[in-house]
């Protein structure tokens, strides 16, 4: 990745610098999410059916006789506040140097949210209706998309034509090929060569990876059973889901075991360096299979079946078709990862639902924003390995204005989430927090382009899916 000359500087009202008016404006975008979470829990509570009339309660201000009416009044402070920043913003950017498409993003923003606002005066006036709602919902939502927008062209405004670029009349050269990894010295001693072959056959399993699909998995057992979740379905569920885990790690060290040798990160693969057979491989990988879908009949045949079709889907559709394939490997693989949240649907209840298929979605969004980081970083080399990743075939401009459309989908996806169950504050404290700061690493990474903000954006990624999991957990078994 490239380390851009220093940013001119343009000049903006109040805030001064281009930098600090796009720190004002990704705050603003924040504050807005922050509104749409609120409004879902006011939602969910019942609490504007509590506060009748607008703007006061019952005509009524500050009247805080209870919860229900605390949250109504907390919905409208934070309205408010966040109309006041949504202005704030737009006069700044019509006064400053902002670009005319920022303008107009931001202007459009600006009409969006007063409509907003009337249909939320209507709606406290008449009675919030079925439609009312939906419609207050889309609208903030369509506000939020308008910001961000907002956000992305400012941000490619600011870094345009500072990466460092090849070219373009010169084909850009070959990533240099990494030498040849030899096969581990396998130790003379009969401990040493079975703890070297054990923790070879883990590797294949792909363990990093287990910890956060089996909290996908969880967070569908606990959305769909609530306190009333069993050890047995848990402990069924996760065991099952670990096995079919390995079993499409193994799969795929076997299918990828001739380009893992050109790879500096993967060259060093049990396969790749021949520590474990191929033969050996395929049974292990059989084997796990095998044992998953017997583990997941346990539970139900529909938790089988999704099983098996997770395996299959890694190993042959992904790792086979997409990943060498296509630049949208990332996005539909992300299909991958989200199977897990179906699976623990399903394991309580037998069925496909749609809180199970919202939370599904929220993984299969989150997918691009997280791991097109880890490509930045990887770019040379997965242009080593052959793999049409999004930074090798569009460049690395275009690839973080995806992180950031997909960051955005994925904080969309999870406030539908908070208003198709009844999850509640902590869920929302927590969406809007690590989601600010999933944020905070995205704008950095735009900044500053380095191979260090890209794992910084990463990691922020991994802490926000984590801790949303988490309070997806806490939220509908405790609380």
């Amino acid at each position: 990745m490239s380390h851009p000359p220093v940013r001119s500087e343009s000049r903006f009202p109040l805030v001064g610098s281009h930098d600090r008016f796009t720190w004002l404006l990704a705050t603003t975008v924040m504050g807005v999410y922050l509104l749409i979470v609120v409004g879902a829990t006011t939602a969910i509570t019942d609490a504007a059916a509590a506060c009748g009339g607008w703007p006061a309660c019952g005509g009524e201000w500050f009247a805080i006789s209870d919860t229900q009416i605390a949250i109504a009044w907390g919905h409208r402070v934070t309205a408010l506040l966040v109309g006041v920043l949504v202005a704030i913003t737009a006069a700044i950017a019509l006064i400053g140097d902002a670009s005319r498409r920022v303008r107009a993003a931001l202007g459009l923003g600006v009409v969006l949210y007063t409509t907003q606002v009337a249909i939320g005066a209507a709606a406290a006036t008449v009675g919030l209706t079925g439609v009312l709602s939906n419609l207050h919902l889309l609208v903030a939502m369509l506000v939020f998309g308008t910001l961000v927008l907002a956000l992305a062209w400012t941000l490619e405004a600011e870094t345009a034509g500072l990466d460092v670029e090849s070219d373009p009349t010169e084909p850009d050269p070959d990533p240099e090929p990494v030498g040849d990894v030899p096969t581990p010295t396998v130790p003379d001693d009969v401990l040493g060569r079975a703890k070297l072959t054990a923790f070879a056959y883990f590797r294949l399993m792909k363990p990093r990876l287990m910890w956060l699909l089996c909290l996908v998995a969880s967070a569908g057992m606990a959305l769909a059973a609530g306190p009333d979740l069993t050890i047995r379905t848990i402990v069924l569920t996760l065991t099952g889901g670990v096995l079919a885990i390995g079993a499409s790690g193994t799969f795929n060290h076997v299918l990828e075991r001739d380009v893992d040798k050109k790879m500096a990160r993967t060259s060093d693969r049990p396969v790749a360096t021949h520590l474990v057979p191929v033969r050996n491989a395929l049974a292990f990988g059989g084997l796990l299979t095998l044992a998953s879908l017997a583990v997941f009949l346990q539970v139900n045949v529909l938790a089988a079946a999704l099983g098996l079709v997770a395996i299959l889907f890694y190993s042959v559709i992904y790792t086979l078709v997409l990943k060498p394939n296509t630049v949208q490997n990332t996005v539909i693989g992300g299909a991958a990862g989200a199977l897990p949240a179906m699976i623990g649907w399903v394991a309580v209840t037998g069925r496909i639902g749609l809180p199970g298929l919202a939370l599904a979605g929220v993984i299969f969004l989150w997918t691009p924003a997280h791991f097109y980081n880890l490509a930045l970083a990887y770019k040379d080399d997965y242009a080593r390995g052959g793999f049409p990743m999004m930074p090798v075939v569009h460049g690395e401009a275009v690839t973080r204005k995806h992180i950031l459309w997909y960051l955005a989908a994925t904080l969309l996806g999870a406030s539908a989430l908070s208003v198709i169950t009844d999850l509640g504050v902590l869920y929302a404290a927590t969406t809007v927090a690590l989601g600010g700061v999933f944020l905070w690493a995205v704008v950095r990474l735009h900044w500053e382009r380095t191979e260090q903000a890209a794992f910084r954006a990463f990691h922020a990624s991994n802490a926000y899916l984590g801790a949303l999991l988490v309070a997806i957990v806490v939220d509908a078994l405790v609380l």
